[in-house]
């Protein structure tokens, strides 16, 4: 048997080397990867190793895409409703068509409209509930919100200055259970020359409109005429607090925002959605590279299998490589045999994983809406997660950088077994055969 070998071995060595365009070592580890070991239980560890590789780099695939459709999601309708930037005077603004002007001057800003925010208290029947409350005027308002696409009863052109009308968020009306029509009252603080410094103002409040934007702005936010907003506040009727911005990029916020404000002097200060919002995102963002870290241990753990089935091999092609030592071979080849055939095993399951990711990550909301068809159970529900179906966006550079993760952990799999099998000494090897 070892003779029939060792002839087949000096052969390919010998005189077939020379004639392949592959090295050896390539030519003898794809050899080893495809053929049938003397031991069953090696190829069974050696396809879970693949099959284990394959399933973790499809799992980081899918999951970075859905974190990716969630930020997606979350970003368009949150920073669709909030301003991308704001320039507010820090006195009432008795004009704020120069300031819009002035603001429209920079290349940047696409739209400058009027605004007056207060913070107050909704109270109904009893039950109340903190609130944020914009003065906007319903003819500008598209221009720098999405609110008025995701008004689900009543109508933002519904707000007429003096009747005190308010557009809520739909998880405000159903937690008060309100529909149009309802009355109910705000609550905002106003410092006074009283003992007591802060006397509390009531105003009641009529709702004309209900929005639903899939996000938790629809249990916290209201809006109001902007003449009914100043008068509130005890203000003129024409004066506002100060314009918001929508912008080509919304990430030159700070930049442009800072730019306007030096701009008009003093008197005026900058605000942008990094300030409000920035917090959110910036958690998403860290979850999203924490679950990452998470899911490559998998890989990682995946990968590593290789060197149990490494050595496994190793061990039962020892008096093969003894034989290939005798006829010549170097340590260096001898070691790289076998990091080709781990790097083999590797390279295959990363790309069935990578292939088979992609497929998912493209499919998966078809794939959860079959499983709830099958299940009759919703798994995402809208007044948990603010959204009805599972978004997924794929990205090239998440593929490229798992499949890459995929394949360094395989090849630094393979350095020790085949350093190993680099060491084993032929006499010693062959003593026992």
């Amino acid at each position: 048997m070892h003779r029939v070998g060792f002839q087949f071995l000096y052969g390919v060595f010998s005189h077939g080397a020379s004639r392949m365009f592959r090295p050896l070592p390539i030519f003898i580890g794809m050899r080893y990867t495809r053929a049938k070991r003397r031991k069953s239980f090696i190829s069974f560890i050696s396809m879970t190793s693949m099959i284990g590789l394959a399933l973790g780099v499809l799992a980081m695939i899918v999951v970075l895409s859905v974190m990716n459709g969630f930020q997606r999601e979350m970003s368009s309708r949150i920073l669709g409703m909030v301003p991308h930037a704001v320039i507010a005077g820090n006195t009432p603004v008795d004009d704020w068509k120069p300031l819009a002007d002035a603001a429209l001057k920079n290349p940047e800003v696409t739209a400058a409209v009027p605004f007056t925010d207060m913070e107050g208290m909704l109270s109904y029947k009893g039950s109340m509930q903190p609130i944020q409350i914009s003065g906007v005027d319903p003819a500008l308002e598209h221009e720098v919100s999405i609110v008025t696409q995701h008004i689900t009863r009543g109508s933002l052109e519904d707000l007429k200055p003096g009747e005190f009308g308010v557009v809520l968020g739909d998880i405000t009306a159903r937690r008060f259970r309100l529909t149009i029509g309802d009355k109910l009252t705000l609550i905002v603080p106003e410092v006074s020359s009283a003992p007591g410094g802060i006397t509390p103002r009531l105003q009641r409040l009529t709702v004309v409109g209900i929005f639903k934007v899939g996000a938790e702005l629809d249990g916290s936010m209201g809006l109001i005429n902007i003449a009914d907003a100043a008068q509130m506040q005890r203000w003129q009727p024409n004066q506002v607090q100060g314009v918001r911005l929508a912008l080509k990029d919304l990430y030159k916020a700070p930049q442009v925002s800072t730019a306007i404000a030096a701009g008009l002097g003093e008197g005026y200060r900058a605000d942008d959605w990094t300030h409000t919002q920035g917090s959110l995102f910036s958690a998403m963002k860290m979850e999203k590279t924490m679950i990452g870290l998470l899911l490559l241990m998998i890989v990682a753990v995946a990968a590593f299998n290789i060197i149990a089935t490494l050595i496994m091999v190793v061990n039962d092609k020892g008096a093969d490589i003894a034989i290939l030592r005798t006829i010549g071979a170097t340590p260096r080849q001898i070691m790289a045999i076998f990091v080709v055939q781990g790097t083999v095993i590797g390279i295959v399951g990363t790309l069935i994983g990578g292939i088979l990711g992609i497929i998912a990550a493209l499919n998966v909301s078809s794939l959860v809406g079959w499983i709830e068809r099958v299940s009759g159970q919703h798994i995402f529900s809208s007044d948990v997660y603010f959204i009805s179906n599972l978004p997924s966006e794929l990205q090239a550079g998440d593929v490229l950088l798992i499949c890459s993760a995929g394949f360094i952990l395989s090849f630094l799999a393979t350095i020790y077994p085949a350093w190993r099998a680099a060491q084993i000494q032929p006499a010693h090897a062959l003593r026992y055969e």
